[in-house]
């Protein structure tokens, strides 16, 4: 009896030292979409009233999770007997990951009526403020529903050949530390601000080390908040590019002296704007007309 619930302990050990192995190799295989992950997120979770920054990186968080809870079990079955509609979940999520890059780049170069909606929101009552909150909330979780379907697959492929266990051990394994980490970081970010203005409160002059330090932090968000809106808008076009480019033949043979990088943002820019073209034609046609 002794003897079994020994092996037993040594099988348990075995499959925990492989987990271990096999969550190192998934994890730097997903770092790439790991930091598009970071880059987009603190964007969709910035622009919102200090007091309410906390309140909605959880609300986005939960969100998060349960993306993982309906993914995992899914991506598992998938898997395992219909491997062909993974890729077709792929190209679709790629396609609207590229569409949000390219529509945010259309918004740069072709403004329309932003400074107005900026006005109108000043007098938004508290109803239509947390409205509009939610409605941020839910766009930023779809995203985030996309890149966990990204880091979820990738994570996936490095384990194919394991036992099942040890695909669900290490594929969750990713999925939990891929929440925590990026909107742990992404929590820190968007809270710098308020630890700046602590450290100037708290120090004695202006020319202390804290104060200096606050400063900086204070006048650094702002800055940090616009290169990840940049970052995060590149990302969503790598991400997108790269999954036409690694799952159709074509694309993937296509222009090879480009180097990965170039040829991903490119073909997730082109995806884009053709699905933007698509969609304000649609909604030019289906327009309600005004009585």
């Amino acid at each position: 009896m002794a003897g079994g619930f020994f092996a037993l302990l040594d099988d348990i050990a075995v499959l925990m030292d492989d987990v271990a192995v096999m969550g190192k190799v998934a994890t730097k295989k997903t770092a790439g979409i790991l930091g598009d992950d970071l880059a987009v997120n603190a964007d969709k979770a910035s622009g919102f009233v200090s007091s309410r920054e906390i309140p909605v990186l959880w609300a986005i968080t939960k969100g998060s999770f349960i993306n993982k809870l309906i993914i995992l079990p899914i991506a598992f079955l998938l898997s395992a007997y219909a491997p062909i509609v993974v890729i077709i979940v792929l190209m679709l999520g790629g396609v609207y990951l590229a569409y949000e890059g390219a529509e945010k780049i259309y918004e740069y170069f072709v403004p329309h009526g932003h400074g107005e909606d900026s006005r109108e929101e000043e007098i938004l009552t508290e109803e239509e403020i947390l409205a509009l909150e939610k409605e941020k909330v839910k766009s930023a979780i779809l995203t985030d529903f996309i890149l966990s379907v990204e880091i979820v697959i990738i994570a996936l492929g490095t384990v194919l050949e394991k036992p099942i266990i040890t695909q669900i051990l290490v594929v969750s394994f990713v999925a939990i530390i891929a929440t925590i980490g990026v909107y742990g970081i992404v929590a820190l970010i968007v809270r710098m601000d308020d630890l700046g203005y602590k450290m100037i409160k708290n120090s004695k002059s202006e020319k202390s080390i804290s104060h200096k330090i606050g400063t900086f932090l204070v006048n650094a968000l702002p800055k940090v908040i616009k290169a990840l809106s940049f970052i995060g808008t590149i990302a969503l076009l790598l991400v997108a590019g790269g999954l036409f480019v690694h799952n159709i033949e074509f694309l993937h043979h296509f222009a090879d002296f480009l180097p990965s990088t170039i040829k991903d943002f490119f073909v997730g820019l082109l995806v884009g704007f053709i699905a933007l073209l698509i969609m304000n034609t649609g909604k030019k046609i289906w327009k309600p007309k005004k009585a």
